[in-house]
């Protein structure tokens, strides 16, 4: 099984700013406590883009983990988008999709794709604006999210929801323009086969990491000194440096790094029973999901 010498967690970010509250990336290497990377005045999603190109060319060994959705739901309904002619059939002609329709969009937003009229007719955009096509009272999910749900392992939510402060629709999809823009630089799991050195993304949920280190189901965020100091011992891993500010995104990103470091060694996480190729093609799947 691949080992990994340093492992990072990007807590991502599909506010339309340039440089969103929500962006948190922590790293954590063969020694020593995890630690929050700062840039100056705060990330952006192309800041982050351009640092993964970075790591591409140095072949860092690095695993990095994304909090967001790398797919949409195909299986349910054999499509992405169905009654939309130009749907694609695999995971990267879509991040190819929602790139081709977003161009004129700053910051890695999609605000032009989800304004596409074949698009937005999947999508719940406000309470008041729902697409005809949006189905179910909490939108479709992926195979990965309903086993999620039927397992008890997360409470996944739909990202064709793009309503409330659990929506996970926008930073899913400013994601998948980002992958689309490394062009296959970095290898994505379970994309792309496991490389046998370099850097490899895989796609993440920071609850799953929260749960492991000991918080309760409902209430895994963290937003103190003690709380961070008591999860990572949960996880064995040494304390960090000492916060500017303990906001829920850098505590997140921390513990996330710290779990994928343990995480990461186990087989079983690799193969999941219900991954399979045409599952994996179509829809991915969230690291740490069996």
């Amino acid at each position: 099984m691949r080992r990994f010498s340093h492992f990072t967690c990007v807590d991502w970010s599909g506010a339309k700013a340039e440089r969103p509250n929500g962006i948190a990336v922590a790293t954590i290497g063969s020694n020593g406590p995890p630690a929050l990377l700062r840039p100056d005045p705060r990330w952006s999603r192309s800041d982050v883009r351009d640092w993964l190109l970075r790591i591409a060319h140095a072949k860092q060994d690095m695993l990095i983990g994304f909090d967001l959705s790398m797919s949409l739901p195909f299986h349910d309904a054999g499509s992405y988008f169905p009654e939309w002619d130009d749907s694609p059939s695999n995971a990267k002609e879509l991040w190819r999709l929602v790139e081709q329709h977003s161009t004129a969009d700053q910051y890695l937003n999609v605000l032009s794709f989800l304004d596409h009229p074949q698009a937005a007719r999947h999508f719940r955009h406000s309470r008041d604006n729902v697409g005809d096509l949006f189905t179910g009272s909490i939108g479709r999910l992926r195979l990965v999210e309903q086993h999620q749900r039927e397992t008890g392992q997360a409470n996944s939510a739909s990202c064709f929801n793009l309503v409330g402060a659990a929506q996970v629709g926008k930073s899913s999809l400013t994601g998948m323009r980002m992958l689309h823009q490394l062009n296959g630089a970095i290898p994505v799991w379970p994309f792309d086969p496991v490389p046998d050195s370099g850097p490899m993304i895989i796609e993440i949920y920071t609850t799953i990491a929260a749960l492991a280190a000991g918080l309760p189901k409902g209430k895994s965020k963290i937003r103190d000194r003690k709380g961070l100091e008591a999860a990572l011992r949960t996880l064995g891993m040494p304390l960090p440096a000492k916060l500017d500010r303990y906001d829920d995104h850098s505590t997140d990103a921390l513990i996330t790094a710290a779990w994928m470091k343990n995480a990461s060694k186990d087989t079983k996480l690799w193969h999941p029973p219900k991954l399979t190729d045409e599952i994996a093609q179509k829809e991915g799947w969230t690291f740490g999901v069996f």
